[in-house]
């Protein structure tokens, strides 16, 4: 299985859309806890619209997001408390159900995790990926 991952941090909607076009990727996974921005254009509901424009499914998965312990912690640049807070999360059976449903989502059509950090070494994507699909191939645009 191939999985893409994106951060929007940085970029604009446009660029965003066409960075996912250029790659193939047909469906988007939201797995932000608050599918909220300050960024234009990147709130679910605009950024649903853009996607369905340009041909992209859009699909969020609340309980795959970082509760707001963790969103602080990567905030502060403190990734071992990430990582603690974002296992007890993924341990929750709405998370279980939904990690199941990422990855049927996934194998279905090409497929981006989207949150907001460009890096995805800082980002609970990776950390999504590396505890529900191990062996799946990853690539990450805008790394």
């Amino acid at each position: 299985m191939r999985v893409f991952t994106i951060g929007y941090e940085g970029v604009t909607q446009d660029e965003f859309v066409g960075a996912l076009q250029q790659a193939g990727v047909e469906r988007v996974i939201d797995v932000r806890a608050v599918p909220n921005s300050r960024r234009p254009g990147f709130s679910k509901t605009p950024l649903r619209n853009a996607l369905a424009e340009a041909g992209i499914d859009y699909v969020h998965l609340r309980a795959l997001g970082t509760p707001a312990d963790g969103r602080a912690a990567a905030r502060a640049g403190r990734h071992d408390e990430l990582e603690r807070i974002y296992a007890g999360q993924l341990e929750l059976p709405e998370a279980i159900a939904q990690s199941a449903q990422m990855i049927e989502l996934a194998r279905e059509k090409p497929s981006a995790l989207l949150c907001f950090e460009r890096d995805p070494g800082g980002c609970h994507r990776t950390l999504l990926l590396d505890a529900a699909a191990p062996d799946a191939e990853v690539i990450d645009l805008f790394a």
